[in-house]
């Protein structure tokens, strides 16, 4: 009886640590970049951690883990926070061969082991994806095009636009597919897949993601207020009322 007892202990302890363990920081585990290029990495956070420091640091085991850079410093590497959105955001520039490695996004806590999750990060001459624009803008009612490359090698690998404010996927498979309503994408088979958001909602603007197979680049879209049509028929009435005033009696 002692022995059961002492199992159960046990075993409560161990799921008790392990929870005590879990993280909940989130990032993409796999990211490409064009040597020489320059890439933006979104990091969310629980609402608890707003107010701590956020930083990122490089290495394969969190223990060797060598930070980079804090929140609000600045140079080829900046982090920088977005409280009001749950998440900070990387920006790394200039990349090098050389960077490519194990990162990672992390909150300090106050306790350890800090929160945290950790990212793979290729540089090369030809990246397995990318996108000719990484910020795009629409305005409200209208829509926006994003065209995302990949390398021949991923041409068989499926495809996806997914956005991170709820980490959903449209899926794209090797034939031209329509996923949504909203959102058109299509695989053009020869390294192409043209992604094109309609009828753009306020909320529709954040961060997204064009992944090729597990590798992905990130793409931040921004939608501006649709033009007030009060000011347009102001501006109508106001050019009426000059034209009149001017046309010979």
């Amino acid at each position: 009886m002692h022995f059961h007892s002492l199992m159960s202990s046990l075993i409560l302890f161990v799921l008790l640590l392990c929870i005590s363990d879990a993280e909940s920081m989130r990032t993409l585990k796999n990211l490409a970049v064009k040597h020489g290029g320059s890439l933006t990495i979104p990091c969310f956070y629980e609402e608890q951690y707003k107010s701590d420091r956020k930083y990122w640091c490089k290495g394969w085991d969190w223990i060797n883990c060598k930070t980079v850079a804090y929140t609000n410093t600045s140079g080829r590497t900046s982090v920088t926070d977005h409280p009001t959105l749950n998440m900070f955001t990387v920006e790394l520039k200039s990349l090098q061969d050389s960077d490519s490695g194990y990162y990672w996004c992390a909150v300090e806590i106050g306790v350890s082991p800090d929160d945290k999750d950790h990212l793979y990060l290729t540089v090369s001459a030809d990246p397995a994806v990318s996108v000719i624009n990484s910020r795009v803008s629409g305005q409200e009612g209208g829509s926006v095009s994003v065209q995302c490359l990949y390398s021949a090698e991923y041409q068989t690998e499926q495809k996806q636009w997914c956005r991170f404010k709820d980490w959903g996927c449209f899926t794209v498979e090797r034939t031209n597919t329509s996923q949504n309503s909203a959102v058109l994408v299509s695989d053009d088979e020869k390294g192409s897949v043209s992604v094109e958001m309609r009828g753009l909602q306020k909320s529709d603007a954040g961060w997204y993601w064009f992944n090729a197979g597990d590798v992905g680049v990130t793409v931040h879209l921004t939608v501006t207020e649709r033009p007030s049509t009060t000011a347009v028929t102001t501006n109508l009435s106001s050019q009426e009322t000059e034209d009149s005033m001017t046309t010979p009696g």
